[in-house]
């Protein structure tokens, strides 16, 4: 791997209860937690979960929007959730990710097919919802 290629370091998800966040990301999609327990102790600002070695969630209170000022009406941007984040999963985790979700009884679409991405079209891909509102993705490619 190189540092020429551009990546996605990280989307920013505002969530209501950071650490509720957390643990449905750990729990349900499967994600690993990182920060929670020094978000818990105020020494930073949002905990995230880690998509995969380069890409991570920050799960950012609501309460931070009066602090985005780093453009002019950056805060107007809180409690407005992205379209959706979407997770490319192998076979077997997309599987586990959707049976998690039905365990759970979290509300998903029907599975599609052939949804074009980053790699081309998509075996499958659904979407769901985590508990403040965002919309995500799965999908597993061939």
């Amino acid at each position: 791997m190189t540092n020429h290629t551009t990546r996605l370091d990280h989307v920013v998800l505002w969530v209501s209860d950071p650490v509720a966040a957390a643990d449905f990301y750990e729990s349900v999609v499967g994600l690993e937690p990182l920060r929670v327990a020094e978000f818990s102790e105020g020494e930073v600002s949002f905990p995230s979960v880690r998509v995969n070695e380069e890409t991570i969630l920050d799960l950012a209170p609501r309460s931070l929007a009066e602090r985005m000022n780093m453009l002019p009406g950056s805060a107007d941007s809180a409690g407005h959730p992205v379209n959706h984040v979407c997770l490319s999963l192998p076979s077997a985790g997309f599987d586990a990710l959707l049976a998690r979700l039905e365990t759970r009884g979290v509300p998903m679409t029907d599975i599609g097919h052939d949804s074009f991405g980053a790699r081309g079209k998509a075996m499958r891909n659904f979407y769901f919802r985590d508990p403040d509102g965002n919309v995500l993705e799965a999908r597993h490619y061939a």
